[in-house]
């Protein structure tokens, strides 16, 4: 799917430009020169002009620093001066139709004030993920009420803020099949749903684990007569460890949209290690020996496995230490659990497989490496 920068790149290739300057030092530390220019031109504030003389500063059309050149970004007060190539108007006919991105806010009153809080801040950096993609009017907040556009410090006028419901508004836009990211669903999201014209998420945050209700947003759309694929995001197969915030689900479904990414590389990159150790706490038990020694019981993990889960979860030594002994387990090296394993002998007790070391002293296992 075309970004912005993309539609901005065709523009200006169209009309055989391969580089462009700037008049100020505004976009010199940009991260995506082209992105950021095209969203000052589409909102209107500037153009892009001929100039008799190079710029000091150009990029070209993939970014890179080159020696100047004759188009240049400006503001719109500078028309009068300079020969306008491309303008907003133009630009804007040119944008594809992206889909919509909807929070669905009809949840609103089950949270405290705090949670509303977060609600609003994850809403605000929504509108700043889809800005690095695409203009950031494709963010749809559905049930907003007057409460909500009070808390809300981001930009309303660049998003849609709707106070009806999200069946209404999918209706007045004639769109009849929507993407519901919901971790509850059956089925996994994939590119093939990626034709759809919207993508709703329930604008949910929980901290007291009781407001499993996504299934209820897409139930009711149903009974409005909207399809809706329900889809969940998973890492390796599980939802345990996939970020629960409403901008980094959003994150993870642009990565895969917009750039490619498998859903384990778009998961991990917008994970923290909070989430993380969610996954950890349940991958480790899984891993665990169980030795027993002197009547004693230990549960014993290899210490190499840090290195193994690094790969795909976004944890620091220290998260892998904090639950090693939240779930009172010792971490050996691989060499030396193989030397237990040598002195010792394999029963089942109580049903569980144990190694047992029938030994008075066993003080290698009473420390967490």
């Amino acid at each position: 799917m075309k970004t912005l920068a993309d539609v901005f790149r065709e523009a200006l290739r169209e009309k055989g430009i391969d580089s462009i300057g700037t008049l100020s030092k505004r976009f010199r530390k940009s991260k995506n020169k082209l992105q950021d220019m095209a969203m000052e031109i589409v909102h209107g504030k500037g153009a892009v002009f001929r100039i008799p003389e190079k710029t000091a500063v150009a990029w070209d059309l993939n970014g890179n620093r080159v020696e100047g050149s004759h188009y240049a970004y400006a503001p719109l007060c500078m028309k009068d001066k300079f020969e306008m190539v491309l303008s907003p108007e133009e630009l804007r006919s040119k944008l594809p139709d992206w889909p919509y991105f909807i929070i669905d806010l009809q949840l609103w009153d089950r949270h405290t004030q705090k949670e509303k809080g977060k609600v609003c801040l994850q809403i605000n950096q929504c509108y700043g993920l889809l800005r690095d993609y695409f203009t950031g009017s494709e963010l749809t907040v559905t049930w907003a009420n007057e409460e909500f556009r009070k808390m809300f410090h981001g930009p309303l006028d660049r998003i849609t803020s709707y106070g009806g419901s999200t069946a209404e508004f999918l209706m007045e836009k004639g769109i009849d099949e929507v993407v519901l990211l919901d971790p509850w669903a059956d089925e996994v999201l994939s590119e093939r749903d990626f034709d759809v014209r919207a993508f709703v998420i329930g604008g949910i945050v929980d901290t007291g684990g009781e407001k499993k209700l996504t299934p209820k947003i897409g139930e009711e759309l149903e009974k409005a007569g909207i399809k809706v694929r329900r889809r969940k995001i998973v890492l390796r197969g599980d939802v345990t460890g996939v970020p629960d915030r409403i901008n980094r689900i959003l994150g993870i479904t642009l990565k895969m949209m917009v750039e490619g990414k498998p859903m384990d590389l778009a998961v991990y990159e917008m994970q923290e290690p909070l989430h993380a150790r969610w996954r950890l706490r349940k991958e480790l038990p899984k891993r665990a020996i169980r030795y027993r020694v002197d009547g004693k019981d230990f549960r014993v993990v290899e210490k190499e496995l840090f290195d193994e889960y690094s790969q795909w979860l976004k944890i620091r030594w220290e998260d892998f230490v904090k639950v090693l002994r939240e779930l009172d387990l010792i971490a050996l090296e691989r060499r030396r659990i193989h030397h237990l394993n040598k002195i010792s002998n394999a029963r089942i007790i109580k049903g569980k497989l144990y190694r047992v070391i029938l030994l008075k002293k066993a003080s290698m296992l009473c420390y967490n490496c």
